[in-house]
Protein backbone atom coordinates (compact mmCIF):
# COMPACT_ATOMS: atom_id res chain seq x y z
CA UNK A 1 0.00 0.00 0.00
CA UNK A 2 1.37 3.42 -0.96
CA UNK A 3 1.53 6.16 1.66
CA UNK A 4 -1.25 8.76 1.19
CA UNK A 5 1.19 11.57 1.93
CA UNK A 6 4.85 12.40 2.48
CA UNK A 7 5.87 13.33 6.03
CA UNK A 8 7.96 16.50 5.94
CA UNK A 9 8.56 16.42 9.68
CA UNK A 10 11.56 15.77 11.96
CA UNK A 11 10.27 12.35 12.97
CA UNK A 12 8.27 10.24 12.67
CA UNK A 13 9.29 10.61 9.07
CA UNK A 14 8.66 8.97 5.74
CA UNK A 15 10.36 5.59 5.59
CA UNK A 16 11.28 3.33 2.70
CA UNK A 17 8.97 0.55 1.56
CA UNK A 18 11.67 -1.98 2.47
CA UNK A 19 11.89 -0.69 6.06
CA UNK A 20 8.13 -1.07 6.41
CA UNK A 21 8.11 -4.46 4.72
CA UNK A 22 10.39 -6.18 7.23
CA UNK A 23 7.86 -5.50 9.99
CA UNK A 24 5.53 -8.11 8.47
CA UNK A 25 7.28 -10.92 10.39
CA UNK A 26 6.82 -11.65 14.11
CA UNK A 27 9.81 -12.18 16.42
CA UNK A 28 10.24 -13.76 19.86
CA UNK A 29 11.96 -11.54 22.41
CA UNK A 30 13.74 -14.51 24.01
CA UNK A 31 15.02 -16.08 20.80
CA UNK A 32 18.69 -15.91 19.81
CA UNK A 33 17.70 -15.22 16.20
CA UNK A 34 16.32 -11.93 17.46
CA UNK A 35 18.69 -11.00 20.30
CA UNK A 36 21.96 -12.29 18.83
CA UNK A 37 20.95 -11.84 15.20
CA UNK A 38 19.25 -8.43 15.31
CA UNK A 39 19.74 -6.55 18.60
CA UNK A 40 23.46 -7.17 19.13
CA UNK A 41 24.47 -6.22 15.57
CA UNK A 42 22.46 -3.00 15.94
CA UNK A 43 24.34 -2.15 19.13
CA UNK A 44 27.69 -2.73 17.45
CA UNK A 45 26.69 -0.76 14.34
CA UNK A 46 25.60 2.22 16.42
CA UNK A 47 28.96 2.39 18.14
CA UNK A 48 30.75 2.14 14.79
CA UNK A 49 28.63 5.00 13.47
CA UNK A 50 29.49 7.06 16.53
CA UNK A 51 33.25 6.63 16.75
CA UNK A 52 36.27 4.46 16.00
CA UNK A 53 37.69 5.16 19.44
CA UNK A 54 37.60 2.31 21.96
CA UNK A 55 35.70 2.45 25.22
CA UNK A 56 32.19 3.18 23.92
CA UNK A 57 29.04 1.09 24.15
CA UNK A 58 25.36 1.39 23.27
CA UNK A 59 22.07 0.41 24.83
CA UNK A 60 18.55 0.40 23.40
CA UNK A 61 15.62 1.60 25.50
CA UNK A 62 11.87 1.21 24.96
CA UNK A 63 9.96 4.43 24.37
CA UNK A 64 10.30 7.77 22.63
CA UNK A 65 13.39 9.93 22.49
CA UNK A 66 12.17 11.75 25.59
CA UNK A 67 12.24 8.43 27.45
CA UNK A 68 15.89 8.14 26.49
CA UNK A 69 16.61 11.62 27.82
CA UNK A 70 14.81 10.82 31.07
CA UNK A 71 16.68 7.53 31.34
CA UNK A 72 20.05 9.28 31.09
CA UNK A 73 19.22 12.21 33.36
CA UNK A 74 17.67 9.90 35.92
CA UNK A 75 20.57 7.42 35.87
CA UNK A 76 23.73 9.41 35.22
CA UNK A 77 23.58 12.14 37.85
CA UNK A 78 24.40 11.18 41.46
CA UNK A 79 22.53 12.55 44.44
CA UNK A 80 25.34 15.00 45.12
CA UNK A 81 25.62 16.07 41.48
CA UNK A 82 24.24 19.16 39.79
CA UNK A 83 23.04 19.46 36.21
CA UNK A 84 23.36 22.48 33.95
CA UNK A 85 20.91 22.54 31.03
CA UNK A 86 21.47 25.01 28.22
CA UNK A 87 18.41 25.57 26.06
CA UNK A 88 17.30 27.57 23.05
CA UNK A 89 14.02 25.81 22.36
CA UNK A 90 11.26 23.53 23.60
CA UNK A 91 13.38 20.37 23.70
CA UNK A 92 16.14 21.93 25.78
CA UNK A 93 13.51 23.27 28.15
CA UNK A 94 11.99 19.80 28.33
CA UNK A 95 15.30 18.51 29.69
CA UNK A 96 14.95 21.03 32.49
CA UNK A 97 11.38 19.89 33.15
CA UNK A 98 12.56 16.28 33.42
CA UNK A 99 15.34 17.25 35.82
CA UNK A 100 12.92 19.15 38.05
CA UNK A 101 10.46 16.25 38.06
CA UNK A 102 13.27 13.88 39.07
CA UNK A 103 14.30 16.20 41.89
CA UNK A 104 17.77 16.83 40.49
CA UNK A 105 19.84 19.81 41.55
CA UNK A 106 19.53 22.01 38.48
CA UNK A 107 20.86 25.17 36.89
CA UNK A 108 19.51 26.46 33.58
CA UNK A 109 20.66 28.94 30.98
CA UNK A 110 18.10 29.91 28.33
CA UNK A 111 18.62 31.94 25.19
CA UNK A 112 16.15 33.08 22.55
CA UNK A 113 14.67 30.35 20.36
CA UNK A 114 16.12 31.90 17.23
CA UNK A 115 19.67 32.22 18.59
CA UNK A 116 22.29 29.46 18.90
CA UNK A 117 23.87 28.34 22.13
CA UNK A 118 27.48 29.44 22.60
CA UNK A 119 30.61 28.08 24.24
CA UNK A 120 31.17 31.48 25.87
CA UNK A 121 27.78 31.28 27.55
CA UNK A 122 28.54 27.78 28.80
CA UNK A 123 31.97 28.73 30.10
CA UNK A 124 30.56 31.68 32.05
CA UNK A 125 27.82 29.53 33.57
CA UNK A 126 30.32 26.88 34.69
CA UNK A 127 32.66 29.47 36.18
CA UNK A 128 29.78 30.99 38.14
CA UNK A 129 28.74 27.66 39.72
CA UNK A 130 31.50 25.18 40.61
CA UNK A 131 28.89 22.73 41.97
CA UNK A 132 27.83 21.82 38.42
CA UNK A 133 28.96 18.28 37.60
CA UNK A 134 27.00 17.52 34.40
CA UNK A 135 26.17 19.57 31.30
CA UNK A 136 23.31 18.81 28.91
CA UNK A 137 22.06 20.46 25.72
CA UNK A 138 20.31 19.70 22.43
CA UNK A 139 22.45 19.53 19.30
CA UNK A 140 19.72 20.12 16.69
CA UNK A 141 16.91 22.07 18.34
CA UNK A 142 13.93 21.26 16.13
CA UNK A 143 11.85 24.08 17.64
CA UNK A 144 13.51 26.29 15.04
CA UNK A 145 15.89 23.92 13.25
CA UNK A 146 19.00 25.51 14.78
CA UNK A 147 22.12 23.38 14.70
CA UNK A 148 23.97 24.35 17.86
CA UNK A 149 27.81 24.46 17.68
CA UNK A 150 28.51 20.94 18.91
CA UNK A 151 32.31 20.90 18.85
CA UNK A 152 32.69 24.23 20.65
CA UNK A 153 30.14 23.35 23.34
CA UNK A 154 31.71 19.94 23.94
CA UNK A 155 35.18 21.45 24.18
CA UNK A 156 34.02 24.02 26.74
CA UNK A 157 32.30 21.38 28.90
CA UNK A 158 35.23 18.96 28.81
CA UNK A 159 37.79 21.73 29.45
CA UNK A 160 35.92 22.35 32.70
CA UNK A 161 35.96 18.63 33.55
CA UNK A 162 32.20 18.09 33.35
CA UNK A 163 30.26 14.97 32.36
CA UNK A 164 28.65 15.70 29.02
CA UNK A 165 25.14 14.69 27.91
CA UNK A 166 24.07 15.51 24.35
CA UNK A 167 20.56 15.16 22.97
CA UNK A 168 21.38 14.31 19.34
CA UNK A 169 17.85 13.13 18.68
CA UNK A 170 17.45 14.84 15.34
CA UNK A 171 21.06 14.86 14.19
CA UNK A 172 22.75 11.51 14.85
CA UNK A 173 23.00 9.54 11.63
CA UNK A 174 22.30 12.60 9.50
CA UNK A 175 25.01 15.04 10.59
CA UNK A 176 28.65 13.87 10.76
CA UNK A 177 30.10 13.72 14.28
CA UNK A 178 32.61 11.64 16.20
CA UNK A 179 31.39 11.00 19.73
CA UNK A 180 34.85 9.90 20.86
CA UNK A 181 36.67 12.92 19.45
CA UNK A 182 34.06 15.16 21.08
CA UNK A 183 34.48 13.29 24.40
CA UNK A 184 30.71 12.99 24.83
CA UNK A 185 29.79 10.80 27.80
CA UNK A 186 26.15 10.13 26.85
CA UNK A 187 24.57 10.72 23.43
CA UNK A 188 20.84 10.13 23.05
CA UNK A 189 18.92 9.58 19.82
CA UNK A 190 15.86 7.79 18.50
CA UNK A 191 14.96 5.11 15.95
CA UNK A 192 12.63 7.36 13.96
CA UNK A 193 15.01 10.17 13.07
CA UNK A 194 17.98 10.37 10.68
CA UNK A 195 18.58 6.61 10.56
CA UNK A 196 15.04 6.49 9.12
CA UNK A 197 13.45 3.76 11.20
CA UNK A 198 10.02 3.88 12.82
CA UNK A 199 9.00 5.04 16.32
CA UNK A 200 9.20 2.71 19.29
CA UNK A 201 12.62 2.88 20.91
CA UNK A 202 15.52 5.20 21.57
CA UNK A 203 19.19 4.49 22.05
CA UNK A 204 22.08 5.79 24.09
CA UNK A 205 25.72 5.69 23.02
CA UNK A 206 27.96 6.14 26.02
CA UNK A 207 31.47 5.98 27.32
CA UNK A 208 31.69 2.64 29.12
CA UNK A 209 33.36 4.21 32.15
CA UNK A 210 30.53 6.75 32.44
CA UNK A 211 27.91 4.03 32.01
CA UNK A 212 29.41 1.99 34.85
CA UNK A 213 29.10 4.95 37.17
CA UNK A 214 25.31 4.84 36.70
CA UNK A 215 24.94 1.68 38.79
CA UNK A 216 22.44 2.18 41.61
CA UNK A 217 21.60 5.77 40.66
CA UNK A 218 18.40 5.28 38.66
CA UNK A 219 15.27 7.10 39.77
CA UNK A 220 13.03 4.78 37.73
CA UNK A 221 12.70 1.02 37.34
CA UNK A 222 11.77 0.88 33.67
CA UNK A 223 14.23 3.63 32.69
CA UNK A 224 17.21 2.30 34.64
CA UNK A 225 19.98 2.83 32.10
CA UNK A 226 22.61 0.74 33.87
CA UNK A 227 20.34 -2.26 34.43
CA UNK A 228 19.15 -2.19 30.81
CA UNK A 229 22.76 -2.07 29.61
CA UNK A 230 23.85 -4.89 31.90
CA UNK A 231 20.96 -7.09 30.79
CA UNK A 232 21.95 -6.60 27.14
CA UNK A 233 25.63 -7.11 27.90
CA UNK A 234 25.20 -10.25 30.00
CA UNK A 235 22.29 -11.89 28.18
CA UNK A 236 23.27 -11.39 24.56
CA UNK A 237 21.05 -8.48 23.60
CA UNK A 238 18.01 -9.33 25.72
CA UNK A 239 15.84 -6.42 26.87
CA UNK A 240 14.72 -6.41 30.51
CA UNK A 241 11.09 -5.91 29.53
CA UNK A 242 9.16 -6.54 26.31
CA UNK A 243 11.04 -5.08 23.37
CA UNK A 244 9.35 -3.53 20.29
CA UNK A 245 10.48 -6.39 18.04
CA UNK A 246 8.97 -5.20 14.76
CA UNK A 247 10.41 -1.71 15.24
CA UNK A 248 13.85 -3.11 16.08
CA UNK A 249 13.88 -5.24 12.93
CA UNK A 250 12.86 -2.20 10.88
CA UNK A 251 15.74 -0.27 12.43
CA UNK A 252 18.18 -2.99 11.43
CA UNK A 253 16.98 -2.62 7.84
CA UNK A 254 17.25 1.16 8.08
CA UNK A 255 20.88 0.83 9.20
CA UNK A 256 21.58 -1.36 6.18
CA UNK A 257 20.02 1.25 3.92
CA UNK A 258 22.08 4.01 5.52
CA UNK A 259 25.22 2.07 4.67
CA UNK A 260 24.03 1.44 1.10
CA UNK A 261 23.40 5.16 0.65
CA UNK A 262 27.04 5.84 1.47
CA UNK A 263 26.89 6.38 5.21
CA UNK A 264 26.31 9.50 7.27
CA UNK A 265 28.27 11.79 4.93
CA UNK A 266 26.12 10.86 1.93
CA UNK A 267 22.89 11.16 3.89
CA UNK A 268 23.99 14.51 5.26
CA UNK A 269 24.63 15.72 1.71
CA UNK A 270 21.12 14.64 0.62
CA UNK A 271 19.51 16.34 3.59
CA UNK A 272 21.52 19.51 2.96
CA UNK A 273 20.51 19.50 -0.70
CA UNK A 274 16.85 19.07 0.28
CA UNK A 275 17.02 21.93 2.75
CA UNK A 276 18.81 24.33 0.42
CA UNK A 277 16.29 23.60 -2.35
CA UNK A 278 13.47 24.24 0.13
CA UNK A 279 14.87 27.54 1.41
CA UNK A 280 15.68 28.80 -2.08
CA UNK A 281 12.24 27.82 -3.35
CA UNK A 282 10.45 29.44 -0.43
CA UNK A 283 12.47 32.62 -0.98
CA UNK A 284 11.16 32.74 -4.54
CA UNK A 285 7.68 32.60 -3.03
CA UNK A 286 8.55 35.47 -0.71
CA UNK A 287 8.95 33.43 2.48
CA UNK A 288 12.14 33.56 4.55
CA UNK A 289 13.36 31.37 7.44
CA UNK A 290 13.33 32.76 10.98
CA UNK A 291 16.84 31.49 11.66
CA UNK A 292 19.97 32.95 10.07
CA UNK A 293 21.46 30.80 7.32
CA UNK A 294 24.65 30.04 9.28
CA UNK A 295 22.65 28.26 11.98
CA UNK A 296 20.08 26.43 9.86
CA UNK A 297 20.23 22.65 10.12
CA UNK A 298 19.48 20.27 7.24
CA UNK A 299 16.83 18.66 9.45
CA UNK A 300 13.94 21.12 9.68
CA UNK A 301 13.40 24.79 8.84
CA UNK A 302 11.00 27.25 10.43
CA UNK A 303 9.33 29.91 8.27
CA UNK A 304 7.40 32.98 9.35
CA UNK A 305 3.73 32.75 8.46
CA UNK A 306 2.46 34.96 5.63
CA UNK A 307 1.11 38.31 6.73
CA UNK A 308 -1.87 37.99 4.40
CA UNK A 309 -5.24 38.08 6.23
CA UNK A 310 -6.23 35.09 4.08
CA UNK A 311 -3.61 32.88 5.73
CA UNK A 312 -4.73 30.27 8.25
CA UNK A 313 -2.38 27.45 9.23
CA UNK A 314 -5.09 24.81 9.53
CA UNK A 315 -6.39 25.52 6.02
CA UNK A 316 -2.81 25.64 4.75
CA UNK A 317 -2.04 22.30 6.41
CA UNK A 318 -5.16 20.60 5.04
CA UNK A 319 -4.57 21.99 1.57
CA UNK A 320 -1.03 20.57 1.50
CA UNK A 321 -2.15 17.26 2.96
CA UNK A 322 -4.74 16.88 0.22
CA UNK A 323 -1.90 17.23 -2.28
CA UNK A 324 0.22 14.63 -0.50
CA UNK A 325 2.42 16.62 1.91
CA UNK A 326 2.32 16.92 5.70
CA UNK A 327 4.26 19.68 7.50
CA UNK A 328 4.58 20.77 11.15
CA UNK A 329 2.98 23.70 12.97
CA UNK A 330 5.25 26.29 14.54
CA UNK A 331 6.58 25.91 18.07
CA UNK A 332 7.94 29.42 18.64
CA UNK A 333 5.39 31.05 20.93
CA UNK A 334 6.27 34.65 20.05
CA UNK A 335 5.99 34.25 16.27
CA UNK A 336 3.31 32.79 14.00
CA UNK A 337 5.24 30.26 11.94
CA UNK A 338 5.33 26.76 10.50
CA UNK A 339 8.06 24.14 10.07
CA UNK A 340 9.07 21.91 7.19
CA UNK A 341 11.33 18.89 7.63
CA UNK A 342 13.77 17.70 4.97
CA UNK A 343 14.85 14.33 6.38
CA UNK A 344 13.58 10.79 5.87
CA UNK A 345 12.92 9.14 2.52
CA UNK A 346 12.75 12.56 0.88
CA UNK A 347 14.56 13.77 -2.23
CA UNK A 348 14.84 16.99 -4.22
CA UNK A 349 11.99 15.95 -6.50
CA UNK A 350 9.78 15.74 -3.40
CA UNK A 351 10.84 19.24 -2.36
CA UNK A 352 9.99 20.54 -5.82
CA UNK A 353 6.55 18.92 -5.55
CA UNK A 354 6.00 20.48 -2.15
CA UNK A 355 6.91 23.94 -3.41
CA UNK A 356 4.43 23.60 -6.27
CA UNK A 357 1.76 22.50 -3.79
CA UNK A 358 2.48 25.47 -1.50
CA UNK A 359 2.10 27.84 -4.42
CA UNK A 360 -1.25 26.24 -5.22
CA UNK A 361 -2.77 26.49 -1.75
CA UNK A 362 -1.60 29.77 -0.28
CA UNK A 363 -1.82 33.44 -1.16
CA UNK A 364 1.47 35.14 -0.38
Amino acid sequence: MNNPYLLLTPGPLSTSATVREVMMKDWCTWDDDYNQGVVQPIRRQLVRLATARPGYTSVLMQGSGTAGVESVLGSAIPAEGKLLVLSNGAYGRRMGDIARCLGLSLATVDVADTEPLSAELLTRALAADPAISHVAFVHCETTTGILNPLAELCQAAKAAGKTLIVDAMSSFGGVPMDVGDLAIDFLISSANKCIQGVPGFCFIIAREASMRQCEGRARSVSLDLFDQWQCMEQQGGKWRFTSPTHVVRAFAQALTELELEGGVAARHHRYQSNQRALVDGMARLGCEPLVARDWQSPIITVFAAPTSPDYDFKRFYIGLKEQGYVIYPGKVSAVDCFRIGTIGEVYQADVAGLLAAIENVIYW
